[in-house]
């Protein structure tokens, strides 16, 4: 599954890119996320309750970041497990534009599912990541907008 789009943040462009490493931050904008917590600079452990369908599950999984390109550019590929409702992992690149006072962020996300999720149907897991994604960017773009010096 692949997911891209992009959100214009009432903010520049560092105080985007420091929102997007701040855990408590990222923590408000995850749907679902219960825990957070920053292990280093590069290494993040989340724990996220999701009910994708008839299937609701407890993920615990790992993020970590490679910030080669930042504050520009920077990726992050990350693994989570469900238990019985499967596991997934993937990774997201995320490019960082300037234009005037507020910041363009572009992402192109993949994911691979398995287990019970898998078996939902691949309309059924597309849709609701496009929505997943969709809450995140604009709970972020509130954060950002509320603070933009985070």
């Amino acid at each position: 599954m692949e997911l891209a789009d992009e959100i214009t943040i009432n903010a520049p462009k560092e105080a985007v890119y420091a929102a997007l490493n701040d855990p408590e931050i990222l923590k408000q904008c995850i749907p679902g996320c219960e825990e957070l917590i920053k292990k280093s600079d590069t290494e993040l452990e989340a724990k996220v309750v999701l009910k994708v369908g008839p299937v609701k599950a407890k993920f615990t999984g790992d993020v970590v970041l490679n910030t080669e390109g930042a504050p520009d550019a920077f990726s992050l590929t990350g693994q989570g497990n469900g238990g019985a409702a499967g596991h997934a992992k993937g990774g997201a690149d995320v490019v960082l534009v300037t234009d005037g006072d507020q910041t363009i962020l572009r992402y192109e996300a993949k994911a691979q599912i398995g287990g019970k999720l898998a078996q939902l149907g691949s309309r059924l897991i597309q849709s609701t990541a496009k929505k997943l994604a969709a809450k995140f960017f604009k709970s972020f773009a509130d954060v950002m907008a509320e603070d933009p010096v985070a």
